[in-house]
């Protein structure tokens, strides 16, 4: 018990305002041989490198950001539903757009290691029937608006619209192919995501729910 209130008390020191002295601190504790940390600190369940400042242990973290946004007024009930209706939407389909947006990742990265372009076509074609057959599925339960917000929440994810992720992966043919495909359902795998102007709205929910506020 008083190891575990001497690591809370630890904790507690590295979230206080000595733990920003001890970010100066960082270089001059690194050991020489090694250009590691002169010591850890277990804070379950990571592992943190560690200074020793005026004969204490801090843990050195970077934190994430975090956003404090002002609340919302609301101009009538509609506009209230709306948002919640956001908030359901953007939980459902955000983590989608964030695998999607690994799974291009790992694809590019991994093409670069294949020897020529036969390598890389036949990886494509083996990512393209991974994908069709995991999410076409998933795709199929996404309503119309669902399918139009998971279009731009791969752009905000990818900085790129699914048309020229598609374009840069399969060729411009089969981009082009599936644009008049989700044009029939009035979707563009054109559209872009613009968080400073007209899916501001959406950004606020994205960040909350990316913090565990909503």
């Amino acid at each position: 018990m008083e190891r575990l209130i001497h690591i809370f008390a630890v904790f507690c020191m590295a979230l206080s305002s000595p733990a920003v002295k001890a970010q100066g601190y960082y270089a001059a504790n690194v050991a020489p041989e090694t250009h590691g940390p002169v010591s850890t600190i277990f804070l379950m369940p990571n592992i943190y490198p560690a200074v020793i400042l005026e004969g204490d242990t801090v843990a050195c973290m970077w934190l994430t950001d975090f956003i404090k946004y002002s609340p919302l007024t609301f101009r009538s009930t509609k506009d209230q539903m709306a948002y919640y209706k956001l908030i359901r939407d953007v939980k459902k389909t955000l983590p989608y757009a964030k695998e999607i947006a690994e799974i291009i990742t790992e694809t590019y990265e991994y093409m670069e290691t294949l020897p020529d372009d036969n390598a890389r076509q036949k990886h494509l074609n083996k990512m393209e029937k991974y994908l069709m057959d995991t999410y076409t599925p998933k795709m199929k339960k996404l309503t119309r608006s669902q399918g139009q917000l998971l279009m731009k929440l791969v752009d905000r994810e990818t900085n790129s619209s699914s048309y020229h992720i598609i374009d840069a992966f399969m060729g411009s043919f089969k981009a082009w192919t599936y644009n008049v495909f989700a044009g029939l359902f009035g979707n563009s795998l054109k559209t872009r995501y613009n968080p400073y102007g007209e899916d501001r709205v959406t950004e606020r929910v994205c960040v909350l729910v990316e913090q565990g506020i909503v």
